[in-house]
C-alpha cells in the first residue's frame, strides 16, 4: 500500500477522459462489484473526504501492480493498492483529476478471504485508502491522522477494518507469537 509523490500521470495505459466522472477500469473482475457500483462508491468517498477532483481507479492483477510498484516505487513485488496523485501543473490538462488508484484484485480476494468479508468490500476498502492518499494523507508521516480519518469513514460507509488497522493488528499478533514461542514469526515453521 502506498501513496506516491506527484509525477507524470499513469493513465493506466490509456488516455481516456471521463467528463468529470470517475473512470473505473476492471482488467480483472470482482464478484458482486460492477464498474457503476465502484464509481458511485468512489464519488461518495470523495465527497466525504471533501476531495473535489475526480479519481480514476484500475482493478487489475498482481503482475500489473508489481510492474507499477517496481516502476514508481522501486519495489519489485505486488502490493494491494497504489495511489498516483496528479501533479498540480497537470490538473487543468486532465480535467481536474486528483489522480489514480490501482488495486490488485488478487490481493483483494486474499485479504477478503482472510478477513472474512467479500472481495467487493475489500476493493472498496482499498479504494478508500488510495483516495485518502490522493487527498494528501500519509499514514507513514501523519501520526495517526489518516488512520483516524479512514476508520471514521469506514464506519460511515459500513466497511470492515481498514489497512492501517490491520497492519497494527498483524504486528501485535506477530509480537505475541514471538513472545510466546521465542522464535521470530517469519522463521517459525507451520504445518
Amino acid at each position: 500500500m502506498g501513496g506516491l509523490k506527484s509525477g507524470p500521470p499513469v493513465y493506466f495505459g490509456t488516455r481516456l477522459k471521463c467528463n468529470g466522472n470517475e473512470l473505473v477500469i476492471f482488467r480483472k473482475r470482482i464478484a458482486g462489484l460492477s464498474a457503476p457500483t465502484l464509481e458511485r462508491f468512489v464519488l461518495r468517498a470523495r465527497r466525504m473526504i471533501h476531495l473535489r477532483d475526480t479519481v480514476n481507479v484500475l482493478v487489475t492483477n498482481n503482475s500489473e501492480l508489481r510492474a507499477l510498484n517496481r516502476r514508481f516505487r522501486g519495489a519489485d513485488k505486488a502490493t494491494d493498492v497504489l495511489s498516483f496523485p496528479a501533479p498540480a501543473q497537470e490538473l487543468s490538462k486532465m480535467g481536474r483529476s486528483a489522480g489514480e488508484v490501482a488495486i490488485s484484485a488478487d490481493i483483494a480476494r486474499e485479504n477478503a478471504r482472510r478477513m472474512g468479508h467479500t472481495a467487493a468490500n475489500e476493493v472498496k476498502i482499498l479504494a478508500l485508502h488510495g483516495i485518502l492518499h490522493l487527498a494528501g494523507f500519509d499514514h507513514e508521516r501523519d501520526h495517526g491522522e489518516m488512520a483516524r480519518k479512514e476508520k471514521r469513514l469506514r464506519q460511515q460507509l459500513k466497511l470492515e477494518a481498514g489497512l492501517i488497522e490491520r497492519v497494527k493488528i498483524e504486528r501485535v499478533k506477530i509480537e505475541r507469537i514471538q513472545t510466546r514461542t521465542g522464535v521470530p514469526a517469519k522463521r517459525r515453521r507451520t504445518a
